[in-house]
């Protein structure tokens, strides 16, 4: 299944600065541009950037040797009100450690209007620019450009000065406003090999030519750390590498229902330091493949060397598995033990943070620290055991070696059946049920002696719903009834998150309106935290807006509230994957009691839909039986992942679907 187009580009040796720049640079805004009403190929956007240019440059000096330095210059058009947060600008940067954080400079923050015939310009003012923590590893640079008004262009530069080398800042081409154009550029000395990677459906022109260069920087004398005096300025000439990598007219980024990650299908570069090779030594080779990827890791300090410490938990753990004779006994046994002794403090990452033994002391920890503990303590108790690295939905797929391809880790035990996949941060997950955030496509699991293993996260095993109803129509069109919903898998996982995560009273009054204002009484639910077991959920409901009553007749949807009456498929091409997380199975069995003194005049007709290679099915049966009707309905998809060569088929299951769902059964008086 081709669900991401990649593509390899070939460089053209070619290098035109003239070309490529001339007409790009900041203060050239014309009368022209800012009477512009609609954006000239979207007249639907809100807003657009007329340009943005990126520099990755390097530079040198004595205490950090090779530095990176990023420069954006960006010029944004605002066409609707809806458009103004374009005019707030976000950076990232990197705040932990000391030899690898980032610094962000704002300059040329301009912003024009067009008043009375003339531009005004407007600039940035210092105090409306401020840093805000994001977590412990990152935070953000924040501006608003000032009096932004519909019609306004404005400007701005940045630096990202960075000491690290190893990942320049990934740059996209495409946004979700139209892009009229985008350009990277990329100086690297002949020191240095990056990998680089796209991902996306259009592919950026290419221009490259190698230049001689110097650096001039001071040298300062010294001995044990003690710098002398003395300084002088030296040279360093080497050859670099200039590419440019240039994108016109990207149009906006239509984000779909059911797309995992709209950065997935970006059109974007990514690059990853492949190789030194200094002079006068040898070649050093870094991430070429996953096999050297995932050997990387698990050699960091804060990643192998964790799982072999049992110390801290051994005795714990003896008395727990003195009754857990069976593999799926100490699974499940290691599995609470963790998951009830240690809670997760919402920071992701593979590497561990207050480290396992730290972690299991204090009872909390981060991704790594918790499954990494898991993975050891599995291990212990004689199963085999490995972790799984694995990039989040919010991080997008790691479709490239590399090792910031990666932000999370969860466990995986080899069994004759398969594998067991565990994420012990979840409290209601279950063994091979994984919180959503983990299900993107596929993870990497790294054995000890360094191989590695793709291992499929989505599931396959399909998540029911089974819905039992029971109602009466009453002659004036209010309906009484009562609903009994069993869910199991990753529907149980669901329910008791959004069960946890409110009080019964504000879940009611969810569930009510989510449900044509229904009234709700006598609710109850079982096996809340008996998470083995299906989750079930019991309630009397009345409702008055539930039927429609014209003339002598009443006509009401059959399966009332859970109808799907919109269908989320209206595109008419599509060229992202359809992400439905895991397979499901939706089923209902309604019992409908008409009013006395009414009869049937129409029934929607049975109907059965099944789509090709078993990607789905739907069934609608109803029969009617004197004053009694026994509806049927099974809509059932059993893939996690459906690839766009596929939409047109699943639009039209979804179109059919609906008309029958929304079909009206119609009751008139006798």
């Amino acid at each position: 299944m081709k669900i991401i187009k990649l593509f390899t580009l070939s460089a053209i040796l070619l290098f035109s600065p003239k070309i490529i720049s001339q007409e790009f640079k900041l203060g050239k805004v014309t009368v022209a541009e800012l009477e512009q009403k609609v954006h000239p190929k979207d007249s639907s956007a809100v807003a657009a950037i007329l340009f943005e240019k990126g520099q990755n440059v390097f530079d040198y000096d004595q205490d950090n040797g090779f530095t990176m330095q990023l420069e954006v210059t960006a010029k944004i058009k605002i066409y609707k009100k809806e458009g103004y947060d374009w005019a707030t600008k976000k950076i990232r940067y990197y705040i932990a450690g000391n030899g690898s954080k980032e610094k962000v400079l704002i300059s040329d923050a301009t912003t024009y209007n067009l008043v009375n015939g003339k531009i005004e310009k407007t600039k940035l003012k210092g105090e409306a620019e401020f840093d805000e923590a994001i977590n412990k590893y990152w935070a953000q640079k924040v501006f608003t450009m000032p009096n932004v008004k519909e019609g306004s262009i404005v400007e701005f530069k940045y630096i990202i000065k960075n000491n690290s080398i190893g990942s320049p800042r990934d740059w996209n081409f495409q946004s979700t406003i139209p892009v009229n154009y985008s350009e990277f550029k990329m100086y690297v000395p002949e020191y240095f090999v990056y990998n680089r990677n796209f991902k996306g459906y259009v592919s950026p022109k290419i221009i490259e030519e190698k230049n001689n260069r110097s650096i001039q920087y001071t040298y300062r004398e010294g001995r044990n750390g003690v710098v002398s005096g003395s300084a002088s300025q030296e040279k360093l000439d080497f050859i670099e590498t200039r590419t440019a990598y240039i994108a016109e007219n990207l149009p906006a980024l239509k984000d779909e229902n059911y797309v995992n990650n709209i950065d997935n299908y970006t059109v974007s570069l990514s690059q990853e330091l492949s190789m030194t090779k200094y002079p006068n030594s040898p070649f050093k080779t870094f991430s070429t493949d996953w096999n050297s990827v995932v050997k990387t890791i698990y050699d960091y300090d804060d990643f192998g060397p964790e799982l072999n410490k049992t110390g801290y938990f051994e005795e714990d753990l003896k008395k727990l598995l003195v009754d857990s004779k069976t593999q799926e006994e100490k699974i499940w046994t290691i599995f609470n033990h963790v998951k009830s002794n240690v809670k997760w403090n919402n920071y992701f990452g593979y590497g561990c943070d207050n480290g396992v033994k730290k972690a299991y002391k204090e009872k909390t920890g981060n991704i790594a620290d918790i499954n990494l503990m898991l993975t050891a303590m599995l291990r212990y108790s004689g199963l085999t055991a490995n972790p799984v690295l694995v990039s989040t939905r919010s991080n997008g797929i790691a479709l490239f070696p590399n090792r910031t391809a990666f932000n999370y880790v969860i466990a995986a035990v080899e069994t004759p059946n398969g594998y067991i996949l565990l994420d012990a941060s979840e409290k209601f997950s279950t063994p091979n049920i994984l919180p959503l955030r983990v299900l993107n496509w596929s993870g990497r699991l790294i054995r000890k002696d360094g191989t590695s293993e793709e291992i499929n996260l989505m599931p396959e095993k399909t998540s029911s719903d089974n819905v039992f109803m029971t109602y009466n129509i009453e002659a004036d069109g209010k309906v009484t009834g009562k609903t009994r919903r069993q869910s199991v898998d990753y529907n149980a996982m669901i329910t008791r998150s959004k069960i946890s995560n409110l009080k019964e009273e504000e879940y009611l009054e969810k569930l009510e309106n989510g449900n044509n204002k229904i009234e709700i009484s006598e609710y109850s639910k079982t096996n809340e935290n008996d998470i083995l077991l299906p989750m079930v959920e019991t309630y009397s409901f009345t409702g008055n807006n539930l039927c429609e009553l014209i003339g002598e007749k009443i006509y009401v949807s059959p399966m009332l509230f859970f109808t799907n009456d919109k269908n989320p498929f209206k595109q008419e091409l599509r060229e992202y994957p359809v992400d439905f997380s895991y397979p499901f199975a939706d089923k209902y069995n309604i019992t409908i009691k008409i009013p006395d003194g009414f009869a049937v005049e129409t029934l929607p007709a049975p109907a059965a839909v099944s789509m090709e290679n078993n990607l789905g099915a739907f069934k609608f049966n109803i029969l009617a039986n004197g004053n009694t009707l026994q509806l049927s309905i099974l809509h059932q998809i059993n893939e996690a992942i459906v690839s766009a060569e596929k939409y047109e088929m699943l639009k039209e299951y979804y179109k059919t679907m609906i008309a029958k769902e929304t079909e009206k059964i119609v009751l008139k008086r006798i």
